[in-house]
């Protein structure tokens, strides 16, 4: 009988974790999905983007500017020719087109993690759109059931009747939009 108590206990907690691995491998998908239209060229400028972003690369740069000037400085005590004297022209013009390319290196890396985000953001209003909808939905079940029930006492929940009818996302987006104006308009008065 423990055993079957058991059982039973675990049934529910397979069946959530059943759940889980479902939505854990759709958000897979998607990430495959969308890792699949990547071109190569955006793959390595991505690479690089990563391998810029890394503490190593400071240090690496570092390193090859005080070579580049120690080389430059020192160069009849090295027994080396001075291919780049002060004012350094030659290093400052490969540091300034070092500086434009790894720019927009980040920029389009940016750019594209931006779409990403701009895209979860969209699937997380629709989400919470739909769970909105199924929430006003139990509620209304429930007041339902509670007039249906004879044991349960019937009384009026101004805020059960107000909760029941869904939220139009245009008004709430309006009113929204009107309030912060309002905000807005009331700030600029008092810094004035």
């Amino acid at each position: 009988m423990v055993e079957q108590q058991d059982n039973e206990d675990q049934k529910p907690l397979i069946e959530l974790t059943d759940i889980l691995d479902q939505d854990i491998e759709t958000i897979v998908e998607m990430r495959i999905h969308a890792e699949r239209g990547v071109g190569h060229h955006q793959r390595i400028i991505e690479k690089v983007t990563n391998n810029i972003g890394r503490p190593q690369s400071v240090y690496l740069i570092l390193l090859l500017v005080i070579l580049w000037v120690m080389i430059n400085t020192f160069h009849s005590k090295l027994g080396l020719p001075s291919f780049d004297g002060p004012p350094y022209n030659l290093l400052q013009g490969i540091i300034g087109l070092s500086a434009l390319l790894m720019t927009t290196v980040v920029l389009i890396t940016q750019n594209r993690q931006e779409k990403l985000s701009e895209q979860r953001r969209h699937l997380d209003l629709q989400i919470n759109l739909l769970t909105e909808r199924k929430v006003s939905k139990l509620i209304a079940l429930l007041e339902d059931l509670r007039h249906d029930i004879p044991t349960v006492e019937n009384r009026y929940d101004p805020e059960a009747q107000a909760m029941k009818e869904s939220v139009d996302p245009h008004s709430a987006l309006t009113s929204l939009n009107k309030t912060l104006k309002e905000a807005t308009k009331e700030y600029e008065i008092e810094v004035d």
